[in-house]
C-alpha cells in the first residue's frame, strides 16, 4: 500500500515538474516573441524616419528652385505638392515593411524626376540671362542713338566746351544682382541674400570717339542696405572731393562699346535688403542702379 502511494507521489512530481518546464519555456518563447516585435518596430519606425527626411530635403530644393524664379514655374510648383501629399500619407500609414518599400520606390521615382526639372530649370534661367543680354545690346544701340541726338541738340554751342564736356567715357545698361557661385564656376542669379555668394555687376562702356584709345578705369562703389561700402572700400581724393569706392574697374578701350562684368563680395554674409550700385569716372556719377536681396 505505501509503495503505491509512492510510486504516485513520484508521477505526480514527474508531471509538475514537465508542466513547470512547458510553462517556463513558453514564457521564455513568448519574451523573445516580443523582444523581436520590438525591435522589428524601432528598426521599421527608424526606416519611415530616414524616408521622411530625405522627402523633406527634397521638398526644401524645390522651394530653393521655385523661389530663385520670378515666374511661377508650374512644373516645380506641381512636383512640390506630390511631395507634400507624399509625406502627408507616410505621416499616418502603418508600419510595415510592404509600406515602407512602396513608400521607398515612390521617393525614388520622385527623385529621378527632380533631377530632370531641376535640370530643365537651370537651363531656362540661361536662356533669360542671354536674352537679357540681348536686351543690353539693344539699349547699347538705344543709347548710341541718344548720344548722337544730344550731340544735334547743342551743336549751336561753342565747339571746345562740346569737345571739353563729351570727351568723357560713358556707361549704359548697368545691372546687378547676387549669384551663387558652383564649384565648376557656373554662376546661378539668385534674390535670396543667404543664397548669395558674390553680386555680380555688369555695364557697357559706350562708344565716344572723342575720347582716345587706351587703358581706362572706373570706379565701382557697392553699397550694402546700412550704406556700408562692400569689397575693398577703399579711399581716393580728387580734389575737394572724397570717393570710398569697392573696386577699380580697369579696362583697355578701343573706340568702341564695350561690355564689362565685375565681382564684389561682403567680408561675411549678405543681409537683406536693398542693395546700390554706383560707377563713377573720377568724382563724376555716371551710372547707378538698385537691386534687392531677401
Amino acid at each position: 500500500m505505501e509503495s503505491t502511494n509512492s510510486n504516485k507521489n513520484t508521477g505526480l512530481k514527474i508531471a509538475l515538474g514537465i508542466l513547470l518546464a512547458l510553462f517556463i519555456g513558453t514564457g521564455f518563447y513568448t519574451s523573445k516573441l516580443y523582444n523581436d516585435k520590438k525591435k522589428n518596430e524601432a528598426e521599421l519606425t527608424k526606416e519611415k524616419q530616414l524616408v521622411m527626411s530625405d522627402l523633406s530635403n527634397m521638398a526644401k530644393q524645390y522651394d530653393i528652385a521655385i523661389g530663385e524664379n520670378k515666374i511661377a514655374n508650374e512644373d516645380l510648383t506641381e512636383a512640390r505638392n506630390r511631395i507634400q501629399g507624399l509625406m502627408d500619407s507616410l505621416k499616418i500609414s502603418q508600419n510595415s515593411v510592404n509600406s515602407l518599400m512602396s513608400f521607398r520606390k515612390k521617393y525614388l521615382s520622385l527623385q529621378e524626376e527632380m533631377n530632370v526639372l531641376l535640370t530643365e530649370n537651370d537651363k531656362l534661367k540661361i536662356q533669360n540671362a542671354l536674352l537679357a543680354t540681348s536686351l543690353d545690346s539693344t539699349n547699347v544701340r538705344l543709347a548710341e542713338r541718344t548720344m548722337f541726338t544730344d550731340s544735334l541738340l547743342v551743336q549751336n554751342t561753342e565747339l571746345a566746351t562740346v569737345v571739353e564736356n563729351a570727351a568723357v567715357l560713358q556707361t549704359v545698361g548697368l545691372k546687378a544682382f547676387g549669384v551663387i557661385e558652383r564649384s565648376s564656376g557656373k554662376l546661378i542669379p539668385t534674390e535670396r541674400a543667404r543664397r548669395s555668394d558674390k553680386i555680380r555687376l555688369c555695364y557697357t562702356v559706350a562708344k565716344n570717339t572723342l575720347v582716345g584709345a587706351g587703358d581706362k578705369e572706373l570706379y565701382v562703389q557697392v553699397l550694402d542696405p546700412s550704406d556700408n561700402v562692400l569689397g575693398a572700400n577703399e579711399q581716393i581724393q580728387f580734389g575737394e572731393t572724397v570717393l570710398n569706392y569697392s573696386l577699380v574697374s580697369k579696362f583697355n578701350y578701343e573706340n568702341r562699346n564695350l561690355n564689362i562684368c565685375e565681382f564684389v563680395a561682403p567680408k561675411g554674409e549678405f543681409s537683406k535688403g536693398r542693395y546700390i550700385v554706383n560707377i563713377f569716372n573720377k568724382k563724376e556719377l555716371v551710372s547707378t542702379t538698385e537691386f534687392t536681396l531677401e
